[in-house]
């Protein structure tokens, strides 16, 4: 196998497939990166053996059918010498079936190779069940939800999100750690039958790191096991999916919540950020005091010192103290883009539907903490 290729056109493709790449992996071929040459185009291939990526590159220079081959690189040097190159070289590979040779200007490098059959592709998805819509849309979706996901929690189908292609043609993203939910929902005329999935949490980190957030097709594929994400000619994400039944989301949101207090993003925000300074260090617990016209958040810690924030709000009602995580407070105002946020109470002992001002497809949803 021969290719070469200009050093500015291989570094952020290559970077890309590497991102995915564990440096401690279990098996020594997960380590690599699966490169291919055919029909004049280099692709690479990087995977963790659950989330893949593959990233195209058009070859400049035509290869003869002698040129075309496969092999595997060590992910992470390969990558380190192609970033440690001038911009204007051209590289040069030329591998055959245990070394390959690297050369660039008056550099030349030499890496071990192992089999390209002794990587693990994913299989083939069936591509009857699909949907496509702009990567902008996709991304707010995620940004909106994907900070209540769970990390590493025994509950395996919590660490990732939902996405929910629902009957009623409304596109549901969501996300849970058992302490509090965060939920998106778009419009979407639904092309094929309603379908439930869930997305681990690597794969959605992966493809949020590569959508530009822009108009630009992104084109999804399901089957029983995997997701495929194509993102350009050039990019495609696969991952497995968990295999689990998701939490029933729709129940855990607040009905009836009639207790609304509207208040001001940022101050709000202020206010939460300066009781998290006094907060019990473990549990970060701050109380909320709602009456007429004002909302008290106040927190104290073992040392017995205390915070009291006073914040001018829209409410009239009873009288509400209850208590939160700060930590799941600021979070969920952080993926707030209105000037007013709305909190929706039931009682003392119920969770808080946290919703932008007028706008009812983003809402969050925490459990109140006992302080």
């Amino acid at each position: 196998m021969y290719f070469d290729i200009s050093r500015k056109d291989l570094l952020n493709p290559l970077k890309t497939a590497v991102s995915v790449v564990e440096q401690r992996q279990t098996l020594p071929i997960l380590a690599n990166v699966l490169v291919q040459v055919r029909d004049n185009l280099l692709h690479l291939v990087a995977t963790d053996a659950e989330v893949e990526v593959l990233c195209s590159i058009p070859l400049e220079a035509s290869l003869s059918n002698d040129n075309e081959g496969e092999t595997t690189l060590p992910a992470r040097k390969f990558f380190d010498i192609v970033r440690s190159l001038d911009d204007k070289t051209t590289i040069q590979i030329n591998a055959d079936a245990d070394k390959a040779t690297i050369k660039a200007g008056k550099s030349r490098f030499t890496l071990s190779c192992l089999p390209a059959e002794d990587f693990p592709l994913r299989p083939a998805i069936d591509e009857t069940c699909t949907f496509s819509l702009p990567q902008r849309t996709f991304k707010e979706l995620i940004d909106q939800t994907s900070y209540a996901m769970a990390q590493n929690d025994v509950r395996y189908y919590l660490n990732g999100i939902c996405l929910d292609l629902r009957s009623d043609n409304k596109l549901v993203i969501v996300a849970t750690d058992g302490h509090r939910l965060a939920l998106a929902e778009e419009e979407f005329e639904l092309p094929m039958e309603p379908r439930q999935v869930i997305i681990p949490n690597k794969a959605i980190k992966e493809l949020m790191q590569m959508l530009d957030g822009g108009d630009n097709e992104l084109t999804v594929f399901i089957d029983d096991n995997h997701i495929k994400f194509v993102i350009s000619d050039s990019l495609t994400v696969t991952s497995k999916l968990i295999d689990g039944k998701y939490p029933d989301y729709q129940n855990v949101v607040p009905k009836n919540a009639d207790k609304i207090v509207v208040v001001n993003v940022a101050i709000l925000k202020a206010a939460f950020n300066q009781s998290a300074i006094l907060s019990n260090e473990k549990v970060k617990g701050v109380r909320l005091s709602v009456s007429s016209g004002r909302m008290q958040v106040s927190s104290n810690n073992r040392d017995q010192e205390e915070a009291e924030i006073d914040c001018e709000v829209e409410y009239e009602g009873e009288e509400l103290e209850i208590g939160f995580n700060v930590k799941y407070l600021l979070d969920a105002l952080s993926i707030i883009t209105t000037q007013e946020v709305e909190l929706h109470f039931i009682d003392s002992n119920s969770s808080c539907l946290i919703v932008p001002r007028a706008i009812d497809s983003v809402k969050g949803v925490i459990m109140p903490l006992r302080l």
